[in-house]
């Protein structure tokens, strides 16, 4: 009867960490719809952002406050597509804490799967810096459109075909099988209290860019704020890590957008 117990106070604790992980998820997607509700203009949605104004940020300058809007859509977008596809693995932990919870073996597990969930998402935080750095490079060379686009075809060809690339090689392979693997994953990697649950979500989070990263960077290609895009970039991570064929579609795709690529690079 107490184990009967102990069974359903276990389901219902992952119910409301899946729960959480929903609504964090629906809060991103809810920011980046109305990011991309504005036409992909950056300008549009610095108003939505600032409906009281900015002028500096409205001129299309990189003021502190457009840069910190970029941030937060990179941010947002990461989010959104990423923490789906994490869900197993903080869902997973999550269980396991709170049943040594129950055993007394450990004391503050919610303390520790906000931490592991907060790990995870650092990284990916500090993917965004990077990729919004990278956005206002790209700018400053006048490589960009106003529509936040890859300006030369050649240039946006080889970075498909450099994605594709990286779909081939061992770091994509070996990543791509810790993220679809938690319970091994825990297992090697874990650590005791709020620090070691901190410490194994940047582990997690690590592997997931690397598993990803060449992927985000497609969002110069199509858009950094083009739906379609945003939306079939998420349908090929989650396809690569939860469906039985996840692993065999790496290097299909890697072939296919390398073929896409250079057919684009040529055709320029």
């Amino acid at each position: 009867m107490a184990a009967l117990a102990l069974e359903a106070l276990v389901r219902r604790e992952t119910a409301i960490v899946a729960a959480a992980l929903i609504v964090l998820t629906l809060l991103a997607w809810l920011a980046v719809l109305a990011g991309a509700g504005k036409g992909m203009d950056p300008l549009a949605m610095t108003a939505w952002f600032f409906p009281f104004g900015d002028p500096a940020a409205l001129s299309g300058a990189w003021t502190p406050g457009y840069w910190l809007i970029s941030f937060f859509m990179w941010a947002a977008m990461m989010v959104a597509m990423m923490l789906p596809s994490a869900s197993p693995m903080v869902l997973l932990y999550a269980r396991v804490t709170r049943h040594g919870e129950r055993k007394g073996e450990i004391a503050d597990a919610g303390a520790r799967i906000a931490a592991f969930a907060a790990g995870y998402l650092c990284l990916w935080i500090l993917f965004s810096l990077f990729a919004v750095t990278a956005q206002f490079a790209l700018e400053h060379m006048g490589a960009m459109s106003a529509m936040m686009v890859l300006r030369s075809p050649a240039a946006a060809g080889a970075l498909i075909a450099a994605a594709g690339l990286y779909q081939l090689t061992p770091l994509k392979d070996n990543c791509l099988a810790h993220c679809r693997a938690p319970a091994s994953f825990l297992a090697a990697h874990w650590r005791p209290g709020i620090a070691g649950a901190w410490r194994m979500g940047l582990t997690h989070g690590a592997y997931c860019v690397g598993c990803c990263l060449a992927l985000m960077l497609l969002l110069f290609v199509g858009g950094v704020m083009n739906l379609v895009w945003i939306a079939g970039l998420t349908l090929v991570v989650l396809a690569e890590k939860f469906l039985p064929q996840g692993p065999r579609l790496r290097v299909p795709l890697g072939h296919l957008l390398i073929a896409a690529g250079a057919a684009l690079a040529v055709a320029a």
